[in-house]
């Protein structure tokens, strides 16, 4: 059953974040790769994100060998970009290129795509008119990228990057074609309702992270009261049911649309230095495959949203594996 039953069957993968691993400096200890695989295997799960690319290996076959190791598939991975500076153009190829090889060869399919700054997550910033076509330019050139290598490049809204805030989101949604991973957690985050953006844009959905916070800490963020980090430790991540963002809405709007993709379970977790040893992090993802299935066995949200409350807020997908 870890899997998902009924329509989720098969289509329900695990990212490493669950486990503290993230591409974000300085965010925490990642765990080692040997356990992180295998709670994913004993969990019953099928599939993952590679986490920080070379968390898993810096080739392809590497990779490709050590989930195999797992039972494990490559769903893709997340990669941090600078977008909007076209004077950086000639690294941004080269960053999109060696990482979508990376994912390619590694048996990957999606390429989700996260709009830094700069590699040391700089804080975001106002864009001007230039810098957002910029961005949006560089966001069909990365395209072009993957569609080489055989992937779909993802847009992930993401805090702490230049695609963040509603706003941000709307201006990307009228300049660019690009497709988007859909993660329920950062969207409420940034002030923009999953279900709403789940509604109005299921048609250009490639991904979905599947992830549930307390809107409570998710505001404090919002309004620079708190660090991502520092909310990420007092608990603005849950297991899937446990927050307040209505996520069997999303994905019963999501099945109705056609969408046939991955579900990738995300709680953002940061692990302290000595914490290690006592991090739990397969139990919270355990309680998040239980809400799915019970989720799928109801119809695949067919009812009333699980979640405490809503959250004010290119193509159609490919299956999981294409």
């Amino acid at each position: 059953m870890a899997q998902g039953s009924g329509v989720l069957a098969g289509r329900i993968a695990a990212a490493p974040i669950s486990w503290g691993v993230c591409e974000v400096p300085g965010w925490g200890v990642m765990l080692p790769k040997e356990r992180v695989l295998g709670e994913m295997h004993d969990l019953g799960l099928g599939a993952s994100e590679l986490g920080a690319l070379g968390y898993l290996g810096d080739e392809p076959d590497e990779i490709k060998q050590v989930l195999a190791g797992f039972s494990l598939a490559a769903v893709g991975g997340f990669v941090p970009l600078s977008l909007h500076d076209r004077a950086r153009r000639d690294q941004l190829v080269a960053d999109a290129t060696r990482a979508a090889e990376l994912l390619a060869g590694a048996g990957g399919t999606r390429f989700v795509t996260a709009a830094v700054v700069d590699a040391a997550w700089s804080a975001p910033f106002a864009l001007d008119e230039e810098q957002w076509q910029a961005l949006a330019d560089g966001l069909a050139l990365v395209d072009g990228i993957c569609a080489a290598h055989g992937l779909v490049q993802v847009l992930h809204p993401h805090v702490g990057t230049l695609v963040e805030t509603a706003d941000d989101i709307a201006e990307i949604l009228r300049r660019s074609a690009v497709s988007w991973c859909l993660d329920t957690g950062h969207l409420a985050i940034g002030g923009v309702d999953p279900v709403e953006f789940a509604r109005q844009n299921a048609a250009r959905v490639g991904l979905v992270h599947l992830t549930d916070v307390d809107l409570r800490l998710a505001a404090a963020v919002r309004r620079g009261e708190t660090t991502l980090r520092e909310a990420t430790a007092a608990g603005l991540f849950r297991s899937l049911g446990q927050g307040d963002v209505d996520i069997a809405s999303v994905v019963r709007i999501l099945e109705e649309a056609g969408y046939d993709g991955w579900y990738v379970l995300e709680q953002d977790t940061a692990i302290d230095e000595g914490a290690a040893s006592r991090a739990t992090p397969a139990e919270d993802v355990r309680v998040s495959i239980a809400y799915l299935d019970a989720l799928a066995g109801a119809g695949a949200g067919a009812g009333a949203g699980a979640g405490a409350g809503a959250v004010a807020g290119g193509s159609a997908s490919p299956s999981p594996r294409s």
